[in-house]
């Protein structure tokens, strides 16, 4: 297990971990959680061995294998299966292993190094990154390509894969949803859960959280707190925490009130002087309850823009794509990304765009918004259309120099007549509500972090009031409380809407309707996220049998029917077993939960101070049972897993 005891970590002058302490065990999933800035990636940092404590403890076991995901953009003309296949670590050693004992002439050395290798997985490896890289949504005819030849967000992917791809005991994820589209994200949930390892993850994606975590570690002010269940478990948990200490804190400000006022009373008359010394020291004695400082919630809205044109906009036939490079040849053809786009967006639309990366939904956006020409058809905007545009790379656009209010001052004076919404003290205000504050203000943007410029970026798009907001990928530097507000705030903007997000929550919480980008065609998607997925799901198995026909007509021998046939019965078959065994692995999951929050409540009691000896017993008795409980839970539900695995490793 990994123990963390009294705990002091500093970065600069500043502490991020203040005497705090915690314990994990092996094998448990644990979300890691708390503000922008509160130390989470300094304590990756820390358990990964490129930081150090200043004071304390942290103990890690020294067998066991680290894996993370590398920042760095990989810059190489590897395939992209050879660069995972190489981030095990592992086969990588037995391999140079076997070359150097190959080349000693060593029998017995060569005989050892075969078997290292053969334990390293060679035999496998190429099939297991591969399959890790179709996962993370690369396209069968992208195995082999160059990873210089992918864009950034795409390498990152592959440096994901990487870190899957080496055997681990501790794997640390830090935001690894950032540049994944919705089916990625599924697979990955269905590949952690799977991880039979410790897992530490740090996402601000609160459905990928709940999905993958059973531990949750909050960080704040300093201290380390564990709790038991997902991040939904962790809200309600903490919120009936800070309700009791908040209660308590009242109950003593009220008693304190009372001796004070005792004490003032009755300090200066002989009669009353012993009882009023003996408040006094009742007051010394007490231990001081802290007030509730809850931390301060992010919030803000979107003015009421000054016009609502019905419809706002309207496409017919559009083609989308991008014109040919300037020196191009003059018959070189346009890049045609999607295809004969119809659509009416309307005052009030809440409309969710929905797609695989690559399939054209940014290219849409761009389009709409105006940035990228009309391949063909026509594009007809309604009067006093305002669109407010953020796009994944307007972060980049910030000039890293200019502080805030600059870049709303210049915005104001590009926008508006003379007058008072002009004057630097209303800029500091409007800004004050986007919690830049103070020296923030007057802060270089290049100093701030993503989430600070995404913030940034919504403050001068509110500012201008648009009636029609197009929002593509706004939450991928904000945090948990952020993105609550943009939430909020996108249910109460009164115009229209379009939203490409890999946030599920955000979808859900403010999209009314949703639109597919898919096979160069846009077109309304009948139901809700848990449908798209199960769409998600049917595409991908058509896609695998799409394959496996092609693979036959090039030179494959034809099956039988009969053998057909068997293999369609065996594959229902196969299909409703592994239904049968899920359903009975999430119901293990549910009393797994039930049993580990009441051991959770019996060691709670047991930290009591002067408990019963006689309740002693009986909670003894009582833990007993339900660790035996828990261990055979435990293998009942690792039997099952073993079962699916190896019947979705046999029917793959």
């Amino acid at each position: 297990m990994i123990v963390l005891r009294n705990l002091t970590l500093r970065r600069g002058a500043r502490r991020v971990l203040d005497e705090a302490s915690a314990v994990i065990n092996p094998g448990e999933k644990i979300g890691l959680v708390g503000r922008n800035g509160a130390g989470k990636s300094s304590l990756f940092a820390l358990l990964a061995g490129t930081l150090h404590e200043d004071a304390g403890e942290c103990l890690v076991p020294s067998v066991w294998r680290l894996a993370q995901v590398a920042q760095e953009m990989p810059e190489t003309a590897q395939s992209a299966t050879d660069f995972v296949i190489a981030g095990d670590a592992f086969l990588m050693a037995a391999q140079a292993e076997a070359h150097a004992a190959e080349a000693s002439g060593n029998g017995e050395r060569m005989a050892h190094a075969y078997t290292a290798l053969t334990d390293a997985g060679a035999h496998d490896a190429h099939a297991r990154a591969q399959a890790l890289i179709l996962g993370l949504g690369f396209r069968m005819d992208e195995l082999n390509r160059p990873v210089n030849s992918f864009s950034g967000g795409w390498r990152m992917r592959l440096q994901l894969a990487r870190a899957l791809m080496c055997p681990s005991d501790l794997l640390l994820l830090d935001e690894p949803t950032n540049h994944l589209d919705l089916d990625a994200l599924v697979w990955l949930e269905s590949w952690l859960k799977r991880y039979e390892g410790t897992l530490l993850v740090i996402s601000h994606d609160r459905e990928f959280l709940d999905a993958v975590t059973r531990v949750t570690l909050h960080i704040e002010r300093g201290k380390l707190t564990r709790y038991g269940g997902n991040y939904s478990d962790f809200e309600a948990l903490r919120a009936q925490q800070m309700l009791l200490q908040q209660a308590a804190y009242e109950k003593q400000q009220a008693q304190i009130a009372r001796l004070t006022k005792f004490i003032d009373r009755f300090k200066a008359k002989a009669s009353k002087a012993r009882q009023a010394q003996s408040r006094v020291k009742a007051l010394e004695r007490m231990e001081r309850l802290a007030p509730v400082l809850a931390e301060a919630e992010f919030s803000f809205a979107f003015n009421t823009p000054t016009g609502l044109p019905n419809p706002m906009l309207v496409l017919r036939d559009v083609d989308c794509g991008y014109l040919p490079p300037v020196g191009a040849s003059a018959d070189t053809p346009p890049s045609l990304i999607v295809r004969q786009v119809s659509c009416t967006i309307a005052a009030g639309q809440r409309i969710g765009i929905l797609g695989a990366n690559g399939q054209g939904k940014s290219t849409l956006v761009k389009t709409l918004v105006g940035a990228l020409p009309l391949l063909s058809g026509g594009r007809v905007e309604g009067k006093e259309l305002s669109i407010g545009y953020f796009a994944q790379q307007e972060l980049d656009v910030l000039r890293p120099r200019d502080s805030p209010i600059e870049h709303l001052t210049r915005l104001a004076h590009t926008v508006l007549p003379e007058g008072e919404s002009r004057r630097e003290q209303a800029l500091r205000n409007y800004l004050g509500t986007f919690s830049f504050t103070g020296d923030m203000a007057y802060q270089p943007v290049g100093t701030m972090s993503g989430g600070e410029k995404a913030r940034l970026v919504l403050a001068l798009i509110a500012w201008q009031r648009p009636n029609l907001l197009l929002l593509d990928e706004p939450t991928n530097h904000l945090d948990l409380a952020t993105r609550e507000a943009l939430s909020v705030a996108l249910n109460e903007f009164e115009g229209a809407m379009i939203l490409v997000s890999h946030d599920r929550a955000l979808l859900r919480a403010v999209c009314d309707e949703f639109w597919l980008v898919a096979h160069g065609r846009v077109t309304p998607f009948d139901g809700d996220l848990d449908d798209y997925q199960q769409f998600l799901l049917d595409d991908a198995r058509r896609q695998r049998e799409a394959e496996k026909r092609a693979r036959m007509q090039n030179g494959q021998a034809e099956q039988t029917s009969a053998v057909r046939k068997r293999e369609y019965a065996a594959a229902r078959q196969t299909a409703a077993q592994l239904r049968s065994l899920k359903r009975a692995q999430e119901k293990l999951d549910s009393q797994l939960h039930t049993l580990q929050m009441h051991k959770q409540a019996i060691e709670a009691r047991f930290a009591e101070e002067s408990l019963p000896v006689d309740e002693i017993t009986v909670l003894g008795n009582e833990l007993k049972a339900l660790n035996e409980a828990l261990d055979a839970q435990e293998e009942r539900w690792l039997t099952l897993a073993e079962e699916i695995e190896r019947i979705e490793a046999a029917s793959s």
